[in-house]
């Protein structure tokens, strides 16, 4: 007999982005479109500017793009490299894939380290090809922070030591879009010389923006960088951003959005953001193992706080979703690439609470039982007990 649809209530978005906005963001962003060169605006423009610095670990520019993080994946190639540099870059994923795929379109050579989307970056393969590049062959590091698609944190301080232990001159280049905001990320102290991130995921906004976080040493690169760029270009958004303006029409409504977004998280305090993602992510590895069924990611130390995939390795993850999607009326991400019908993601970020994620485990656990998934009913006790825990 089926269970009967609900249709009661809200629809919950477990996904690993874009996440849940909170009432007080949508409520900023319904306020009225302004003059985006009058002085209002301006003050708002160097309001965000400035406040979204610590999120990012940073006192040095971001930079603003009204586009997904596609786009400032492009934006950090494109202003500090040249046709035909090389890059080293590492498989952890399909997003890492993607962002490889980009940078061979755009005429860069990529050294593409292989792995088995269960590990992240290595640190010390990334140390023996730069020390074996003598000639400083290499122009910049390639490396997806948080990868989207396994649940997996690569140790971007480690990949930065590795550098510095082979002296290597190499920019570095890091992928945070599914982590910046949920994971601790230090940009300045990890001698990070581009990040890149978007806005729908830790920073509880809808897609629309994204963000560049540069270094006073990729500033200098951007100089004499060659492959060609005009909407992505740096320099005239930051000679704008002085006086708190754009080249360009500015997505107006999600910089309200942002600013509010932001105050959210000063009024936590980003310690604790961290902590509660932190919490929340050991909470739903406790289901998991509780029912049985195997996560994705190997290495603790490589654990994600921002999703969660469950590693179904004989297939049937869709069917799971397609249940809890039918029945229980919650999305939850699929496997993407070859992890395609192997995974499910749980996404446990931004704007989400005990309660919340109460309801989206105890929601996966009756999906897999009626999918037919054999797991052990205790599992979500497990992440309970966690979450009465400080």
């Amino acid at each position: 007999m089926s269970a009967t649809t609900t249709t009661g209530g809200r629809h919950f978005l477990q996904i690993p982005g874009p996440t849940n906005v909170p009432d007080r963001v949508l409520r900023a962003m319904a306020a009225p479109t302004i003059d985006h060169r009058g002085p209002e605006f301006a003050a708002l423009g160097l309001e965000v500017l400035e406040a979204v610095k610590p999120v990012f670990g940073t006192t040095q520019p971001v930079v603003f793009y009204p586009a997904s993080g596609t786009g400032a994946w492009e934006a950090a190639l494109t202003n500090t490299l040249s046709p035909g540099d090389e890059v080293l870059a590492f498989e952890t994923g399909h997003f890492a894939t993607l962002w490889r795929e980009m940078a061979e379109r755009l005429g860069l050579r990529v050294t593409f380290v292989p792995g088995d989307w269960r590990h992240g970056a290595d640190p010390d393969a990334a140390r023996e090809r730069l020390a074996a590049d003598t000639g400083h062959a290499i122009k910049a590091v390639m490396v997806v922070h948080n990868e989207t698609s396994t649940g997996v944190t690569s140790r971007v301080a480690e990949v930065r030591r590795a550098l510095d232990d082979a002296g290597h001159p190499a920019l570095l280049l890091v992928d945070t879009i599914s982590s910046l905001g949920s994971i601790e990320y230090r940009h300045d102290e990890w001698g990070v010389d581009v990040t890149v991130a978007g806005s729908q995921k830790g920073l509880m906004l809808p897609p629309g923006l994204s963000f560049n976080a540069v270094s006073e040493k990729a500033l200098q690169a951007s100089k004499t960088a060659g492959l060609p760029r005009s909407f992505f270009d740096w320099q005239p958004i930051l000679a704008a951003n002085e006086r708190g303006f754009w080249p360009y029409t500015p997505a107006t409504n999600l910089l309200y959005g942002l600013r509010e977004a932001l105050t959210m998280m000063a009024e936590e305090g980003l310690p604790q953001v961290y902590a509660r993602h932190t919490r929340h992510a050991e909470a739903t590895r406790a289901a998991v193992r509780g029912w049985g069924l195997e996560v994705l990611a190997l290495d603790e130390r490589e654990f994600s706080g921002s999703l969660t995939a469950i590693w179904m390795p004989d297939g049937g993850a869709d069917a799971v979703r397609g249940v809890i999607l039918r029945e229980y009326d919650m999305s939850l991400g699929a496997g993407l690439g070859k992890l395609a019908d192997k995974v499910f993601r749980i996404g446990h970020l931004g704007h989400f609470n005990d309660l919340t994620l109460v309801g989206t485990l105890g929601g996966v656990q009756m999906g897999l039982t009626r999918a037919g998934v054999q797991v052990d009913p205790q599992g979500i006790q497990a992440a309970l007990e966690r979450l009465q825990q400080p």
